[in-house]
This record gives C-alpha cells, sequence and structure tokens, in this order.
C-alpha cells in the first residue's frame, strides 16, 4: 500500500513537472496534462520499481519570465491545479480494488498523452519556425521601406542643400548688384559734385563778371549823367537867358494889346453912352425905341410857341408813337431816307460787307428744331405778305434772357416787314391817357407800306385777367382798345407777344394768338455756341476799330486781347457747368471774362482766368436761385 502511495505521488510530481515545463515552452501556449476529458484527470500511478530519470545536477539555465495569463498559477509558472489533480488521482487509486490495473491504464493513457505533447511540441516548434519566418520577412520590409526613406531623405537633402546653393548664389549676385548700384550711386554723386563744384565755379566767374558789368554801368551812367547834368545846366543857363527876353517880349505885347483894348473899349462905351444920352434927351427916339425892344420879344415869343405847336401837330401825325421803344421805322416819313443813305454809305466804306449773316439769328443760338420753326414762320410771313393774306399772330413764352426779343426783331427782318417795340409796363403809368395812346399806336402802326410786326413785351403788365382786384380802370379801358382793335384778322400788322407768364394773359387776348412758341433755356451744345459766339464778339474782336468814316479819327485806340491756351474742350467745360443759364446770363459771364482781362496787368486771357470767371458765375447763379426758391417759399 506504502508502494503505492508512494508512486501515486512521483506520478503526480511528474505531471506537475511536465506541465510546468510546457508551461516555460510559450507563454502562449499552455499544455497541461489533466485538462482535455475526465479520464485524463486522474494522475497515474506509477510502480515503486520503476527507475526514475536521473535527475539534472546542473544548475538549469534561467528562463525568462512569462506573463502569467492563469491566475492559478504563480509567478514562476506552477500551475498547483496538476497536485490537486494528482492527490485527487492518487486517492481514486487508493480506494480502488484493482490498482494495478488502474495504474497501467493510467501509464498507458499518459504515455498516448506524452506522444501528443510530442507532436504538438513540433506542431509549435513548426509555428515558431514560421513565426520566425514571418518576423524575419517583417524585418526585411522595414529594412527595405527604412532604405527608401533613408534615400527619400538623402533626395530630399540634396535638393535642399541645391535650393541653399541657388538661393546663396542668388543672396551673393543680390549683394553683388547692391554693391554695384552702391559704386554706380557713389559715382553720380562724384560726378553730380563735380558738376555742382564746376557750376558754383561758373556762378562765381559770371557774379563776378556781372559784377564788373555792374560797375563798368554805373561808371557809364555816372557820367552821363554828370554830363547830361552839364548839358541841362547849359540848356538851363540858355533857356532863362532867352527866358529873360521873351518875357520881356511879351510883356510889352500885352501892355501893347491892354492898351488897345482899353482904347476901344472907351470908344464904344463913349458911343453907347451918347446913343443913350441921345434917346434920353430925345423923347420920339425913346419911344421909338421902346416900341422897338417891346415888338421884338413879342415876335421871338410868337414864333417860338407857333413853332412849339406846329411842331407838336406834325408829330402827332407824322411823328413815331411814344409808345414806341424800338423801330425799325424812322421817327418821321423822311428819317428813312437819311437812314438809309446812311447805311449805304457805311456798307460801301466796309466793302459792301454785312455784319449779320444770312444764316443763324445774329446773337441768338436757339435749338435746330426751334431755329427750324422760327425759320418756316419766317417764310409763311413773307408770302402772307406778298400774297395779300392775314397774318397770323404769335406768342413768344419762356424763361426771361432766352432770345425772345431778338428772335422777334430777326423775325420782321427776314420776313421783309418793319419792326416795332413797346413794353407792357409803359402802359400803365399813362392813365386815362392809355386808350388814345393805344389808337395812336395802331394807326401809326397801319401807314406801313411793308407791313409792321408790334412786339409787346413783358404783355402780362397790361393783358392780364380782367377780373384782377389790382387792375385799375384805365388799364382795363387799354386792354378792351387792344382787343377791339386785334378783333379781325389784319393785313398790315403782326400782333407778337412776349412773356414769361402765359397763364397769366386775358383768355380774350389768348384767343388772339395763332402761333404759340415756346424758348426754354439753352441746352448744351447751345451754350457752348454761345460762349463761342460771345468769346468772338467780347474777347476777340475786342479793340477792334468799327468801320466808318470819323471812327478812326476821334476813338482811341484799344488794346487788343491776346488768348492763350484756351481750347474748345475748356469751353465744352464750361458749357457743361452753366447747367441752366439762359443766352443772356452766357453773355454776361463773357462780357465778366472781357471785365476781368482788363483788370489784368498784361491783358492776356488764359485757361485759368476763364476757369476762375466762370467758377463765380456759376456760384453767383447758384445763390439767385436759392435766393428766389426762399422768395417764393415766402
Amino acid at each position: 500500500m506504502a508502494k503505492t502511495y508512494a508512486a501515486g505521488v512521483f506520478a503526480a510530481l511528474a505531471s506537475a513537472k511536465i506541465g510546468t515545463e510546457t508551461a516555460y515552452a510559450d507563454g502562449s501556449f499552455n499544455f497541461s496534462p489533466f485538462s482535455t476529458s475526465s479520464s485524463t484527470n486522474k494522475a497515474p500511478s506509477a510502480p515503486a520499481d520503476v527507475p526514475q530519470p536521473p535527475q539534472p545536477t546542473a544548475a538549469a539555465p534561467e528562463k525568462p519570465k512569462v506573463r502569467n495569463d492563469n491566475p492559478r498559477t504563480t509567478s514562476a509558472g506552477f500551475d498547483p491545479e496538476a497536485l490537486e489533480r494528482g492527490a485527487k488521482a492518487l486517492r481514486e487509486i487508493n480506494n480502488s480494488k484493482s490498482a494495478k490495473q488502474v495504474f497501467d491504464v493510467i501509464k498507458k493513457q499518459e504515455e498516448t498523452r506524452q506522444v501528443e505533447l510530442t507532436a504538438k511540441m513540433q506542431e509549435f516548434k513548426a509555428l515558431q519556425a514560421q513565426a520566425e519566418t514571418e518576423r524575419q520577412r517583417v524585418i526585411y520590409d522595414e529594412q527595405k521601406k527604412l532604405a527608401q526613406q533613408q534615400a527619400q531623405i538623402k533626395s530630399q537633402m540634396a535638393r535642399y542643400e541645391d535650393e541653399l546653393a541657388r538661393k546663396r548664389m542668388q543672396a551673393e549676385n543680390e549683394h553683388q548688384r547692391a554693391r554695384n548700384q552702391e559704386l554706380v550711386k557713389m559715382q553720380e554723386e562724384s560726378s553730380m559734385r563735380q558738376e555742382a563744384a564746376r557750376r558754383a565755379t561758373e556762378e562765381q566767374i559770371q557774379a563776378q563778371r556781372r559784377q564788373t558789368e555792374r560797375e563798368k554801368a554805373e561808371i557809364e551812367r555816372e557820367t552821363i549823367r554828370v554830363r547830361a547834368m552839364a548839358e541841362a545846366e547849359g540848356r538851363a543857363h540858355e533857356a532863362k537867358l532867352a527866358e529873360d527876353v521873351n518875357r520881356r517880349i511879351l510883356v510889352d505885347r500885352a501892355n501893347a494889346e491892354r492898351e488897345k483894348w482899353i482904347a476901344a473899349i472907351n470908344t464904344t462905351f463913349e458911343h453907347i453912352g451918347g446913343g443913350f444920352r441921345a434917346i434920353l434927351t430925345d423923347q420920339n427916339k425913346l419911344v421909338v425905341a421902346v416900341g422897338g425892344v417891346t415888338a421884338l420879344a413879342a415876335g421871338i415869343y410868337t414864333t417860338r410857341e407857333g413853332a412849339r405847336v406846329v411842331w407838336s401837330y406834325v408829330d402827332r401825325i407824322l411823328g413815331q408813337p411814344s409808345l414806341i421803344r424800338e423801330s425799325s421805322r424812322g421817327k418821321y416819313p423822311w428819317s428813312g431816307f437819311f437812314s438809309r443813305a446812311m447805311s449805304t454809305f457805311s456798307r460801301g466804306a466796309n466793302g459792301g460787307s454785312t455784319t449779320k449773316s444770312e444764316k443763324g439769328f445774329g446773337d441768338v443760338i436757339l435749338h435746330p428744331s426751334l431755329e427750324k420753326r422760327i425759320q418756316q414762320l419766317a417764310n409763311a410771313t413773307a408770302n402772307t405778305k406778298s400774297h395779300q393774306a392775314p397774318f397770323r399772330n404769335m406768342l413768344f413764352y419762356g424763361p426771361p434772357g432766352t432770345g425772345k426779343t431778338m428772335v422777334a426783331r430777326e423775325l420782321a427782318r427776314r420776313s421783309g416787314l418793319d419792326y416795332a417795340l413797346m413794353t407792357g409796363g409803359d402802359v400803365a403809368p399813362l392813365g386815362s391817357q392809355a386808350v388814345t395812346k393805344i389808337h395812336q399806336l395802331f394807326d401809326w402802326s397801319k401807314k406801313s407800306k411793308k407791313g409792321l410786326l408790334l412786339f409787346i413785351d413783358e404783355a402780362d403788365a397790361f393783358l392780364c385777367e380782367r377780373n384782377k382786384t389790382y387792375m385799375s380802370e384805365a388799364q382795363r379801358s387799354a386792354l378792351n382798345a387792344l382787343l377791339f382793335r386785334t378783333g379781325d384778322q389784319s393785313k398790315d400788322i403782326v400782333l407778337a407777344l412776349a412773356t414769361n407768364r402765359p397763364g397769366d394773359l386775358d383768355s380774350a387776348v389768348a384767343d388772339r394768338i395763332d402761333e404759340v412758341i415756346e424758348f426754354p433755356l439753352p441746352g448744351e451744345d447751345e451754350r457752348f455756341k454761345l460762349i463761342k459766339l460771345y468769346l468772338e464778339k467780347y474777347i476777340a474782336q475786342a479793340g477792334e476799330r468799327k468801320p466808318g468814316l470819323f471812327s478812326n479819327l476821334f476813338k482811341k485806340q484799344q488794346q487788343k486781347i491776346e488768348i492763350k491756351g484756351l481750347t474748345d474742350d475748356i469751353l465744352r467745360e464750361a458749357a457743361a457747368r452753366t447747367e441752366g443759364f439762359s443766352g443772356r446770363e452766357v453773355a454776361k459771364m463773357m462780357a465778366g471774362v472781357q471785365a476781368a482781362v482788363y483788370g489784368s496787368e498784361d491783358c492776356v486771357l488764359d485757361a485759368n482766368l476763364f476757369r476762375e470767371v466762370v467758377d463765380y458765375k456759376v456760384a453767383e447763379h447758384q445763390q439767385r436761385r436759392k435766393l428766389a426758391a426762399a422768395e417764393g417759399d415766402k
């Protein structure tokens, strides 16, 4: 029994040892001999007479410690479970009746187990060899990648070194270039210093030369002054001697003249005194003298008053009405002969040229469409007169200064009619005489042989609505008189009205109108043409004498204005800036340019002076508009 127990213990220890060795083989594989089935859980019991394997006496090499994956094992890899199974197997063997058979079975099982373990050990070694091969392959791949990375790094280092070399060369080139520039700059500065020194030397030489010339000129002037003083003193001495002689001669002559006039005056007064004494002493002579003087005074007074009465009658019958401010007809019928003769003489003296062109409207620049309409109206008026047809009355309206009066004058000239101008403001002061003057005006107008264009400027002054409260009875009567004289179409008179407010006209007056023409403010192109026109009139032709017989004898020659740098672009710029200007304002602006030129020292018109005057006039125009707007708001 004791032998059996010892054999079981020996088998358990052997199993434990085998399990320990397998645990030391590899950390990942733990082949326990008592872990597969229930039959293997029994520990083999070796007989007592089985020879024990010799124990190694030499110290085994220390194996590396493995990770303890089994919590039941110790840090050295010993599994106590094998001992437990061995102890359990021993107990079962001791309790069994056939212990030897059991031991043999266990032994055979253990041998089979050992064979399996050997096969597994071989398999493990094959796996270990395969793992080593894989590790070698991984190491080869890593070395290959490392070689590639080293080659890449070496290529990058080469490129970096190349880049550094290139940058270094560029820096050296830049440094060399900067140095060359500095050298060039130093050479230029040296040249400039030499040039400055040379110039300073030349200036010093010139200054010395000028100083020498000034001293020489001063000496010459002093010499001339001394010589002139000596000559002046000689001439003064001679003049003084001559003056004394002349004074004596003049004194003698004056004394002789005085004595002669005194004698003549005494003789005259003696004769007059003798005549008065004779008249006063003789009564008949006194009566005749007083009667003669009285008759002479009465004749003079009677002749003067009679001539005044006769002339007033002639003026009323033949003369021009007082309402007419301007007319192409003479004041008297014989005035036309003298005016035509003088105009013919002046045209002959001027080479037969006229001042007005047949194209355009003189000093008025109109929009092409408006100019075309005025031209058509002038042709229609001329044809109406030639065909003895009734004339058509006209109304011109628009802002002040847009050329209504000048267009009416030019329209009459182109139509072959006479021209007469009156203003509506002259009617109101006439009072009760207004009706009489209106009738005289129309009677005088009918006497024109060519027909007459009667232009009434500021027509709304007395032709406004008759229901106005401020309209006097005299104005209402004058309006009625005009309506009476214009009730029918006339073959002798063309009535042309001009107003800034056409809405204020009486409805009956508006009914007499056949043609209504608006005169707007000039556009940019029209302002450009006006500026060029008045530049020619006020600047370029300033100082030129007008052709005439006596104009060059009694008038002083004016200074001509010189124009510098005034191009069409500058004139167009001024035309663009004068937005809202009327034709009259443009003319005043150019007159201001003329005044500014005459106020300058050199009498030269340049672009700066022109722009300065334009700026001032534009600011003045804007200020007037603001004041007008403020008054309108009030």
